[in-house]
């Protein structure tokens, strides 16, 4: 079985979304980072990797930088360009790069599955960087880094997918690298317990990308 839950995401207001979003942490380095921010002080790139906005060559792992990223994280709150769900969802993220679409659930997954080999590896990982992200975790009090999972072809779960994202997306944008990115909240709550039931007939899921993330 696959336990998975619904959770009160933190988002952007959907004005604010494509300025906001940024690529994954750990698929550009500082310099790339701070080259993509630069004019663009509400980059979510402040808080996933917050030595931007410290000087050239400062420590990564400095206890500055996580402050800093907790700090930011803070801010954006309280200025409003990020909010929280008043209650727990799911949701559905799309990506379109030129004719190829992809689009999944955004869960909350089991750490209990994880740790039973529930949720499969595939890729040794490293404790510094291990580290790295439980420092982050604990410094925002969230989790800012999707892990990516796939499972063997459900068509019931495939119907759920569509008949949850049928409506106007909440975020609909093209990002500096040509990605369309869409993105539904689903919070009804009876369509909630049908996708949970029919994840609960996968026996096992595997990580695609994220392993320091689910180690961590």
């Amino acid at each position: 079985m696959s336990d998975i839950r619904p959770f009160r995401g933190i988002r952007p207001v959907p004005e604010h979304a494509a300025k906001i979003a940024c690529p994954p942490y750990d698929v550009i380095n500082t310099d790339e980072a701070r080259a993509l921010a630069e004019g663009n002080p509400i980059s979510f790139l402040h808080v996933d990797k917050a030595e931007i906005d410290f000087p050239p060559g400062f420590n990564l792992y400095d206890p500055a930088v996580y402050a800093k990223a907790a700090e930011n994280l803070h801010k954006m709150l309280a200025q409003g360009l990020l909010k929280q769900d008043a209650k727990e969802c799911f949701y559905i993220y799309e990506q379109t790069m030129g004719d190829h679409t992809q689009k999944g659930f955004v869960v909350g997954a089991s750490v209990d599955e994880y740790e039973q080999n529930l949720i499969k590896k595939h890729e040794l990982t490293r404790k510094d960087k291990e580290d790295d992200r439980t420092r982050h975790v604990e410094a925002l009090m969230a989790n800012s880094g999707l892990v990516f999972l796939c499972y063997k072809h459900r068509a019931a779960i495939d119907g759920l997918l569509d008949e949850a994202s049928q409506g106007a997306p909440v975020y609909d944008f093209v990002a500096h690298d040509k990605v369309r990115h869409r993105f539904w909240v689903v919070a009804d709550d009876a369509l909630i317990a049908r996708i949970q039931q029919a994840f609960l007939a996968i026996e096992a899921m595997y990580i695609a990308d994220g392993h320091h993330r689910s180690a961590s």
